[in-house]
């Protein structure tokens, strides 16, 4: 019974993702999560601390 059960979870919750999928508009996630990284990246090139010099004593 326990595999029936866990077979059916997952195909319905695919069946649900492509019907949401589809008849939604829903966010490119791979997208969001590049434009999220290039934003880190950036602000930390920003914000980061000047690195130590040994040639300025």
């Amino acid at each position: 019974m326990g595999i029936i059960r866990s077979g059916f979870s997952l195909i319905a919750g695919t069946v649900l993702g492509i019907y949401i999928a589809q008849n939604y508009n829903v966010p490119n996630i791979r997208k969001l999560a590049n434009t999220g990284l290039v934003m880190a990246k950036h602000i930390e090139e920003n914000y980061r601390k000047p690195k130590k010099r040994e040639d300025d004593d």
